[in-house]
């Protein structure tokens, strides 16, 4: 761990006991930004993160990422000791983040009502597939089909083919950035009544948040979103053109005066004044016209020679990158847009830095996901007053 100043987070203490990546999510962004983060983990096997995914050396490169800056502590919750135990942590804790399936925590004895006594100040984040009630609220969610009941899938991928995804948890990852958002909320709301209160994320709810205006376009215009591939229908040019080497940049040219701009960068600044393509609406409708003229442009010039002719007339381009692109460019470096620890096992060990940055109270990485249980000690002695025999005792029967 790092001796850098505390982040803004850091008067806050955070009990995450959810897996995989949802609610764990939420925890890293709170461990970004200096809350205290301690995770609960199965005593046998701890979170299935710890395994899955790409592994390096026998280890998994999943885990180091979204359980940085966390301690790790091992408690069986099934059993009743186990539960008597996370009710002592939820006692000395600002937020409990749980991604178990509704009614788990109440046929535990952990209803909100029964955490709200032990701690009336308790923020309850609870995320879940499809929220705390409803019809569908007890069926198992995952992240993918919350990405398909929220409208994401549908409009992925190309029109003639089957719904595709991205190569990301993005539903997971969006559940678990606006659970962070609720726990903020719901902290500031805090501070006025002095109580906490349950902040329920459902996927398909946090996915359908960012569909844009797709319900008013099919009630009001009866337009139903389809799969339209690199493209949006009637946003042009926008999309990815060839280039002599063989790569593809992306151009984003769909405003008047960006378009304007392109023309002038093409040699062809008539296009502009032109009925046919002059405005937004015109260029949406000769879309497919536009975007093979614009390509026979681009691949007469190579990647960097296109992109810096680009720049240089201010018209938003990039290429795709790749990790390795990523790596090698200089305003990643510039901004420490990748940060570097040290695994004890891995070595150099690459990450994304947090986001957003404070300008006076910046979040830190402090630290990769920690070994299964390492924090027990540390975190059972100091809070919970455990002895060496308690938890030797806990040991013994499999507690943690």
């Amino acid at each position: 761990m790092t001796t850098s100043p505390p982040g803004p987070l850091a008067d806050l203490r955070v009990v995450e006991t959810g897996s995989l990546i949802a609610g764990p999510f939420c925890g890293q962004l709170l461990a970004d930004f200096g809350a205290e983060v301690i995770k609960v983990e199965d005593p046998a096997r701890g979170d299935p993160m710890r395994e899955w995914g790409v592994h390096a050396e026998g280890t998994s490169l999943s885990w180091p990422v979204i359980a940085r800056g966390k301690k790790s502590v091992t408690c069986d919750l099934r059993s009743a000791e186990g539960q008597r135990i996370l009710r002592e942590l939820v006692a000395q804790a600002d937020v409990l983040v749980e991604n178990f399936r509704p009614g788990t925590l109440e046929r535990w004895g952990l209803s909100p009502e029964a955490l709200h006594e032990i701690n009336p100040g308790l923020v309850l984040v609870r995320v879940t597939g499809y929220g705390q009630d409803g019809p569908y609220a007890g069926r198992a969610g995952f992240g993918s089909i919350g990405e398909a009941m929220g409208g994401l899938r549908h409009v992925t991928g190309e029109p003639d083919r089957p719904p595709s995804r991205t190569g990301i948890s993005l539903g997971d990852s969006l559940a678990g950035t606006f659970s962070a958002l609720g726990a903020m909320m719901a902290l500031h709301a805090r501070q006025r009544t002095g109580r906490g209160q349950v902040v329920d994320t459902a996927i398909y709810e946090a996915v359908l948040a960012f569909m844009e205006s797709l319900l008013p376009e099919w009630q009001l215009a009866g337009h139903r979103r389809e799969r339209t591939g690199a493209i949006l229908p009637g946003i042009a040019p926008s999309n990815a053109y060839p280039t002599a080497d063989g790569a593809e940049v992306i151009i984003g040219a769909n405003r008047d005066t960006v378009f304007t701009r392109l023309c002038a960068a093409m040699d062809r600044p008539e296009l502009a004044a032109e009925d046919e393509l002059g405005t937004h609406a015109a260029r949406g409708e000769r879309q497919r016209e536009l975007d093979e003229l614009i390509s026979a442009w681009t691949r007469t010039m190579p990647t960097d020679e296109l992109l810096d002719r680009l720049h240089e007339a201010g018209v938003p381009a990039g290429r795709v990158y790749t990790a390795a692109d990523m790596a090698a460019d200089p305003h990643f470096a510039a901004r420490k847009a990748i940060v570097r620890l040290m695994h004890p096992e891995l070595g150099d060990f690459p990450m994304q830095n947090v986001v957003p940055r404070l300008s006076d109270t910046p979040g830190e990485v402090r630290g990769l996901g920690p070994e299964l249980g390492e924090h027990n000690d540390e975190v059972y002695g100091a809070l919970l007053g455990a002895d060496a025999g308690q938890l030797a005792r806990w040991r013994e029967a499999k507690v943690i």
